[in-house]
């Protein structure tokens, strides 16, 4: 009898004339973003002993502290585990954007320099005040920082946003009842401990995975909007489930305008939690379609991200996972139910042996559809010692759209900089420069960042978004955004918390093709109304608020 799994893999290796794809209208590039003023190197609190909480670290966060208009990167670090001393601890960094592809460090000015093991973080303001606010998720004490709007941040004394010394994962802010203040999920991974030993493979010492430890219920956290937060993890019904929970999402999967939490669980099934719209969840994963892939099998799932890739104005899932799994694209149906359409659309390609990390889709040549990134390396520094089939340190991968969900892997194509092997962890994909070509920057494991500018030579327009909220909270999250230019209709939704616990893209960015002008925006304020905003001209940063009609230039358009 033939092995049907190694059947689909061999087809996966050696597709059919049938699935070839025709080569891209349209070149994407990318080069290593040289003399940035970023010099930020990871560190994992490693000393050889091989414990787990080292291996998956860590994302990293973009976003506009000081309001300046320009996008600002947040990297998160380690620090130092049993055994393991520095001479000078290592703390997150933040890198103010200068303009023109240059970065100046502001980590301990700003009050961002946190000493803890970091892991998580996502963005959004929750207090309602104008400015963004940070939120980590570490193993150990979990932190807020608030934003006092001049530069400086300061860390929020909360014993219940902490949640006790665990290990964390990914985390978002969200509205779960439309109240206009932002809420806090906290996704945790492991309960660990020293006393578990690592595993040996071979004669060498490995990281164990999740199996070895006990599962941990996630964290729910509900904005009493003065400052302080209630635990209600039990009481919405998400403490009572517990897995392995690595990268989440905030979206609304079911278009009945709420939003609902999806959680990457590793070596095990998935959650979706679905809001009924006043803060109570039910575990939907299984009965919608996303619970498992294709086969029914759980996955190694890492990071998740979220986007219309067809242009039929529903919100489709992305998830990266461990070696000899496929990255999975969740296709939406529109009817409240997932497709696991991976190996018919082509957009597993190359995902196979690599252990995928953080994932970001977004229009890399403003074409008009969401291309993907997908970060690579291995958990095993060991490993090239003992598996000749893959690499500790390993290739990052583009995947473009070809449309009608069809999609290409064109990773040896876009630029020597994709054949530079390190073993990433979190990435983000956001216009750093402000030139309308979404550029990538990686956060690599025990190795310095890679930070790489978008040099794709497309004559294509673009328009990016920048929301604020009156009614519905300032950071507008939740809130959906579709745009309409010469007949073609693009959705997207803002999140705060996406990726491998990583945040990025809060300025909604767009690919407009060769139209002069978007014809229409359309913005579903979460929980609120719906407001249209009509001809606009394309390569232009707009700030849009909600419930002014004027379209306000936040960056001039490029020519």
């Amino acid at each position: 009898m033939i092995d049907t799994r190694c059947f689909v893999c061999w087809l996966l290796l050696f597709p059919l004339s049938s699935v070839q794809r025709a080569e891209p209208p349209q070149r994407i590039e990318f080069e290593q973003l040289q003399s940035s003023g970023i010099d930020f190197e990871h560190r994992d609190g490693s000393s050889g002993r091989h414990y787990l909480v080292e291996a998956i670290a860590a994302g990293m966060a973009t976003f506009d502290y000081d309001l300046d208009g320009q996008v600002d990167i947040y990297f998160l670090n380690g620090s130092a585990l049993r055994d393991t001393q520095y001479a000078v601890p290592p703390v997150n960094e933040l890198y103010r954007n200068l303009g023109a592809s240059k970065f100046v460090i502001a980590s301990f000015e700003s009050g961002l320099a946190d000493l803890g093991f970091g892991l998580g973080v996502t963005v959004g303001d929750y207090d309602n005040d104008g400015f963004p606010d940070v939120y980590l998720s570490n193993f150990g004490p979990n932190v807020l920082y608030h934003n006092n709007g001049d530069g400086t941040f300061s860390a929020i004394p909360s014993s219940v946003l902490a949640r006790g010394h665990k290990v964390g994962g990914g985390c978002c802010m969200l509205d779960i009842d439309a109240d206009g203040d932002l809420d806090i999920f906290s996704a945790n991974y492991i309960d660990f401990s020293y006393s578990i030993p690592p595993t040996e493979f071979h004669g060498r010492t490995n990281y164990g995975g999740p199996l070895l430890y006990p599962k941990l219920p996630d964290n729910l956290f509900l904005n009493l909007g003065n400052g302080e937060f209630q635990d209600i993890s039990l009481d919405s019904g998400i403490g009572r489930l517990a897995e392995w929970g690595m990268g989440s999402i905030c979206f609304d999967y079911d278009d009945d305008g709420d939003t609902d939490i999806f959680v990457a669980n590793d070596s095990t099934r998935n959650h979706l939690w679905e809001n009924d719209g006043h803060g109570k969840f039910v575990e939907t994963a299984l009965i919608v379609g996303l619970a498992y892939d294709y086969r029914g099998d759980p996955q190694g799932s890492m990071g998740v991200d979220a986007a219309d890739l067809q242009n039929d104005g529903l919100i489709d899932l992305f998830q990266t996972a461990y070696t000899k799994q496929l990255a999975t694209l969740y296709e939406n149906l529109g009817v409240g139910l997932f497709s696991d359409s991976t190996v018919q659309s082509g957009a597993g390609a190359g995902t196979y042996y690599p252990v995928n990390w953080g994932i970001g889709l977004a229009d890399f040549d403003n074409d008009g559809d969401k291309d993907i990134f997908i970060a690579n390396g291995h958990i095993q520094d060991n490993l090239d010692d003992i598996d000749d089939t893959v690499s500790y340190r390993l290739p990052n991968q583009i995947i473009e759209n070809l449309g009608n969900l069809k999609f290409s892997d064109i990773t040896s194509k876009v630029g020597s900089c994709f054949q530079v092997k390190e073993s990433s962890r979190g990435a983000v994909v956001e216009d750093l420069d402000a030139d309308g070509a979404v550029d990538i920057v990686v956060l690599n494991s025990r190795r310095p960042a890679s930070v790489l500018r978008n040099t794709s030579p497309s004559v294509s327009n673009w328009v990016e978004l920048e929301l604020v909220g009156s009614e519905c909270n300032r950071s507008a999250v939740g809130s959906r955004v579709t745009v309409v230019s010469e007949g073609k209709r693009q959705t997207l939704e803002v999140h705060s918390g996406r990726g491998y616990q990583s945040h990025f893209g809060s300025r909604l960015h767009f690919g407009i093709g060769a139209a002069k002008n978007i014809d229409q925006i359309e913005v579903i304020w979460h929980g609120h109304e719906t407001q249209l905003f009509r001809d606009i001209p394309c390569n232009g940063i707009y700030l849009l608020r909600e419930g002014s009609d004027e379209v306000r230039l936040a960056l001039p358009i490029m020519h």
